[in-house]
Order: C-alpha cells, then structure tokens, then sequence
C-alpha cells in the first residue's frame, strides 16, 4: 500500500497584536504601531511599520521611542488576543482534524493526505489564508508547508508577511545546504557564535562532521543540529498542547511598597488567570508568585494546595498569602501571579463544581466565578467589576516584560 506524502503546515499570524489593534481601530492603519511598553516596560510586538524604523519584541520602551517618535503606543488586551485566536482555530479545524496550537497566534497542521480534500498542498494554503483573513476581518497570515515540522515553521518565515512557500520533498537538500544554522530552532545567539567559530555557518557546514564530533562537542544539542541539517525531525502535529502554567504580570509605572497596591494588581491577575483557567478546562494545585525588584531582582515564591482550583479568590488569597511573607527587599517594579500543577484527574471546571471538597465557601465561590463569566461574556469584561478593583492603582503597561510573538508566554497564557 502506497501512503500519501507527509506534509505538515506552519501557520504564522502576521504581527498579531498590532493586527488586531489596526483592525479594531482604523485610525491606526498604516502607523507604527508598538504594543506594550508602557513607561518602562519593554516591547511586545510592534507592526511593520515599526519594525522599518528598528523596533523589535523585547526592546525596552525607552529605546523604541527614541527609534521610532511617532510611534503609538497601546496597551496589550490579551483577551481580545485570545479571542481572536479561537476564531483562527476553528479555521483551522475545517482544514485538519489535526491541529497543534504552538501559541497564540502560531499553529502547525498535518495536511497529510488532505489533497483529496483541498487539492495540491499549495492550493490548501491558499484556501487557508482566505478562510482566516475572513474569519478575523482581514487579518493575514503566512503559511509554510514543508514535511518536517522544523522546515514547515521555517518555510513561513520566507514569504512574510501575508506569505505562502512550500518546500518539497526534492527541494529539501538544497534548501538546507544554504539555510544559515542561526535560522534553525533551537539554536540561540550563544551557539550560532560557537558554531561560527568553528567555520560552521549553514547546514550544509554542519554535515562535514560525523556524529562522534557532534556528540563529543555539544552533546544533545549538536546531535540535533546535525539531524535538523540532515532533514530529520520525527516530531508529530499534537492536537493539543496542555499548558505549563497560566499566568499573568504586569510591569509598574512607578516602583512601589504600597502593600495594598500590590494586592489590588494580584486580585486584577488572579481575575485574568482564574478566567483563563475557567475557559480552558483547566485548574492547577501550585500558584506562584512573581515579584521584580526595582534593581531587576526577580523573585519567586509558590505553594502547592491540597485540591487544585481555578477560583479567583483562592488563587487571590493564596497569592496573598505569599506576599505577606515576603519582607520586600526594596520597592516592587513587576509583579505577577500563575498557577500550574494541573496533573492529575482530567481538567474539570472545578469552581463550577459545589462543594468539590465539602466546602461550602468553595461552593459560593464557583457560583460567583461562573456568574461573572457568563457575563463578562455577553456583556463585556468592564459589565462587572469586583469590589476589590474599585480601589485605586497606579497604572501598568500590563506586558509580560517582553514575550515573543511567537512562543510567547502570553500575559495570560
């Protein structure tokens, strides 16, 4: 029995963040637009028109004003993000039974087999980018296909943005004999220098040592570089990805020691981490809490509970509870909250659950939590504010101190 040719697709949202801010405002299109930053934060993503002037993720703010002076810029709403992703999801969905969600605004797919369906690989891509684009209002996204999942993701990078490159079976050889091993994933800033060392720039570098060498000079590491130069990567699409943990962080405009102003922005993170955790299934038993200092110190500190929960307030108070353990070292800049350890039963929505651990506090809580998601959800995120959030605080740019477009941790993630 003959099988159909393995091909697996890349699909790269276009600037995703600046996309949408573009779309949803008019006044916006054709600017360079640069989110996140706020006072002192860093960049999360900007649009192309920003990236002409040198601005990049991760620049600190500062230096991306100076770059880029008439840049706008605007806050992350990572929900609306999110929102956005889901409809691009179920595009995909029509397309594969096969789906890996890598991030918010990167998928892979498998299309094997999928001609039958769509017709040529290359037409599949085409039929794909017009669903999205429809689905998100015009959004454009680039496509790589290629039968490996590394030279999928790297196939859409060749076209961007709003690309489509296919990489063949027959093409593969030669595509890797010139690709730069910088471009390869995996391999950071620190090894591409190693390699350049050693004379070794391209893939096609990489195959003039055996595996011994590889082995003996970088271990795991080289040994992968040397089958990712050779077109290996038996990897395959997994419809979905659990998540490591969800968490969200937000990078103060001024350093602080106001305790109450801190426990203000952990109740703002634990409603965005509980929701996130509500509409995912998901619930976890360790919560974390993040502090940066204004020296840049980073700390963190987590507990482990006995059941695992997605409830706001537990993860609220247990966030709380961190804190006031804390005897704060010097004033806070960052501060952030998350919450992992999912393993175990399958996820269940457990504050939707009354009394899942004989408590009838667990109970009111869940009633609450659902009552405020069912009408964020039809009314807004602003339609119902908690008590606790009336208080005044200081603003935020409310990024995550600079997470990727792609492979991000996300602010709620």
């Amino acid at each position: 029995m003959e099988y159909p040719p393995r091909w697996i697709m890349h699909v790269d949202m276009d600037a995703f963040f600046a996309s949408i801010e573009q779309h949803d405002d008019p006044s916006l299109k054709g600017r360079p637009v640069i989110v996140g930053g706020g006072h002192r934060g860093v960049v999360s993503t900007c649009s192309y028109e920003a990236r002409r002037y040198g601005v990049h993720y991760a620049m600190a703010a500062l230096e991306a004003r100076h770059l880029c002076p008439r840049g706008v810029f605007v806050k992350p709403r990572m929900a609306r993000y999110a929102e956005v992703s889901e409809k691009v999801r179920a595009v995909l969905g029509d397309f594969s039974p096969r789906v890996e969600m890598a991030s918010v605004d990167e998928a892979y797919l498998d299309a094997t087999g999928m001609e039958r369906v769509f017709g040529t690989v290359r037409d599949m891509g085409m039929r794909l980018k017009a669903a999205v684009a429809e689905a998100t209002g015009g959004l454009t996204c680039s496509v790589g296909a290629a039968p490996v999942k590394f030279l999928a993701k790297i196939s859409s990078e060749q076209r961007k943005p709003d690309g489509l490159f296919i990489l063949g079976p027959d093409e593969m050889e030669a595509f890797l004999r010139n690709l730069p091993v910088k471009d390869v994933p995996g391999v950071g800033r620190h090894f591409a220098g190693e390699l350049a060392s050693l004379g070794i720039r391209t893939c096609g570098d990489v195959l003039r040592y055996g595996g011994e060498f590889w082995q003996r000079r970088f271990g795991k590491a080289g040994m992968e570089l040397l089958h990712r130069s050779l077109g290996e990567d038996p990897r395959e699409v997994v419809p979905r990805r659990p998540a490591n943990t969800h968490s969200a962080d937000t990078t103060l405009d001024e350093d602080t020691l106001d305790l109450e102003l801190l426990k203000t922005w952990l109740m703002r993170h634990a409603e965005r981490v509980g929701a996130a955790l509500r509409r995912h299934g998901e619930a976890g038993r360790t919560v974390t809490l993040k502090i940066k200092y204004a020296d840049f110190k980073q700390i963190t500190r987590r507990t482990t509970l006995q059941h695992r929960t997605n409830s706001t307030e537990t993860i609220y108070e247990t966030a709380c509870g961190l804190l006031g353990k804390l005897e704060l070292e010097d004033k806070v800049r960052l501060i952030g909250v998350g919450v992992s350890g999912f393993e175990g039963d399958s996820p269940v929505q457990l504050s939707l659950i009354p009394g899942m651990d004989g408590s009838a506090e667990d109970e009111r809580r869940g009633r609450i939590d659902a009552a405020l998601d069912v009408l964020r959800g039809r009314y807004g995120k602003g339609a119902v504010v908690r008590g606790r959030l009336l208080e005044p605080a200081s603003p935020g740019d409310g990024n995550t101190g600079g997470e990727p477009e792609r492979g991000r941790r996300s602010a709620i993630r």
